[in-house]
């Protein structure tokens, strides 16, 4: 595992939006794992941005989103294939077929995760994987004491994500209970794991997933158990890490070869 701490968060955005650059430069086919929320903007308004300019095409790319409510009609707004289409999928050239989301209006919601699962699979697996992390440490909708081999299931979203996601929605009331998720399992079959944390709010679950205990009660720190996984963290969030010297010292001196 890398962490790699930078100034703020288009610093942050812009070296998450670079590994996608050269991923999908290298791999014009290359399957995404998009992730919703705050963290994630920056990198898809400085891919939107890069798109524009010229520089990268996702015409042959494939995504599949981490989750999505149930219960939510579809074309809702806060449903997270509205997010991603305004915000990513809507404004470069991705073959709109090629964006794959949980389904939360299937009336056999567990044939529906099987089906993603298989979808994942049909694809090749997951390239790259963009990851956000709660106030409490959930990775996708992947709430404390989640089995860390757990795959794409319903989950019921504890009473702290529905108020931390109540800002995307008229009132707290509003935000549904459960939700479809790729599991921390699946999540951790991407070849990559990219990591965003930004502001003081996500320092705890920054330090406790990447200093703490690999432990169910904080489904972040299942990171550490991957080969390849990049946390990419500005100055507010890693003000918890010990070892915050370390990581800074270890960035600097990587060669110029050497990407994140």
């Amino acid at each position: 595992m890398e962490v790699v701490i930078q100034g703020d968060a288009d610093a942050v955005a812009n070296l998450a939006a670079d590994a996608i650059e050269r991923l999908v430069s290298s791999r014009p086919n290359a399957v995404l794992g998009l992730a919703t929320g705050s963290s994630p903007l920056g990198v898809y308004d400085e891919l939107v941005r890069r798109h524009r300019s010229g520089t990268i095409s996702f015409s042959r790319v494939t995504a599949f989103l981490l989750d999505e409510y149930i219960g939510l009609p579809a074309g809702h707004a806060a449903t997270y294939r509205e997010f991603i289409e305004r915000h990513f999928a809507g404004l470069v050239d991705i073959d709109p077929t090629n964006v794959h989301v949980p389904d939360g209006t299937a009336v056999d919601v567990e044939a529906a995760c099987s089906q993603y699962e298989q979808k994942i699979r049909a694809a090749g697996g997951v390239d790259l994987q963009l990851l956000g992390i709660g106030a409490d440490g959930h990775l996708g909708f992947n709430e404390p004491t989640s089995s860390l081999a757990s795959r794409t299931r319903v989950k019921t979203l504890t009473e702290q994500t529905r108020t931390d996601n109540a800002r995307f929605f008229d009132d707290v009331d509003d935000v549904p209970h459960h939700v479809v998720t790729q599991g921390i399992g699946t999540i951790l079959e991407a070849r990559h794991l990219v990591l965003i944390a930004i502001g003081a709010g996500k320092a705890e679950s920054i330090a406790r997933a990447v200093e703490g205990p690999v432990t169910s009660m904080c489904p972040g720190s299942a990171i550490q158990l991957h080969p390849h996984a990049t946390v990419l963290v500005d100055e507010a969030a890693a003000a918890r890490l010990t070892l915050a010297d370390y990581y800074r010292a270890t960035y600097a001196g990587k060669p110029a070869w050497q990407t994140i």
